[in-house]
């Protein structure tokens, strides 16, 4: 188990995920079609300029309002918009469901297999993303239910595929030649 997350590069950002799941949650949500260490930044900027990453606080919040602080620059993501509203429907859901307390999410499951269909009924985690936050929580928290290794697939391997295995600044650069190394084979065929 990790002692503190080293996701994006900035001490502070890292403790904030490091501190608050639901800033981990938010960040593996916005993890897409965005370099992951700004979107794990994402809990931070949030924060910094919401005041709070309460679930409840955060869904109860005015849209419009959300949205405007998600798109001040430096936006939390490239399509902030969405996102904002995405978010959004991630903190609802957190506090419709767990109470407001993501960790919910993972420690009440028995199986992995449990835990990985929690994890595919939040908005924006389709299969694959899911796969990754389940392999991320195994790695990096020590959350690791019968079974957890099938659901995540080849992310629960030994090696360098995804931000489950980024641990330092090194493990981030062979985790982006991975994915570019994919990307290219993908072309090619």
């Amino acid at each position: 188990m990790t002692e503190r997350l080293w996701l994006t590069g900035d001490p502070d950002a890292d403790q904030l995920l490091t501190d608050d799941f639901f800033a981990l949650a938010l960040a593996m949500l916005l993890d897409q079609q965005y370099p992951m260490e700004h979107a794990f930044r994402g809990g931070w900027k949030v924060l910094s300029r919401f005041g709070s990453l309460d679930p409840a606080a955060i869904a109860a919040a005015d849209p419009q309002e959300f949205t405007a602080l998600c798109s001040t620059p430096p936006a939390i993501h490239r399509f902030p918009g969405s996102m904002a509203r995405r978010l959004q429907e991630l903190a609802a859901l957190v506090v419709e469901r767990y109470d407001g307390d993501v960790t919910r999410l993972w420690t009440e499951p028995t199986t992995g297999a449990e835990l990985f269909a929690r994890v595919q009924e939040l908005p924006g985690f389709g299969r694959q993303k899911a796969q990754i936050f389940v392999a991320l929580l195994a790695k990096q928290l020590g959350v690791r239910p019968a079974g957890w290794e099938a659901v995540a697939g080849d992310y629960a391997l030994d090696g360098y595929r995804s931000v489950a295995d980024v641990v330092d600044g090194d493990s981030l650069r062979r985790v982006r030649e991975f994915k570019q190394a994919k990307k290219a084979a993908a072309k090619r065929a």
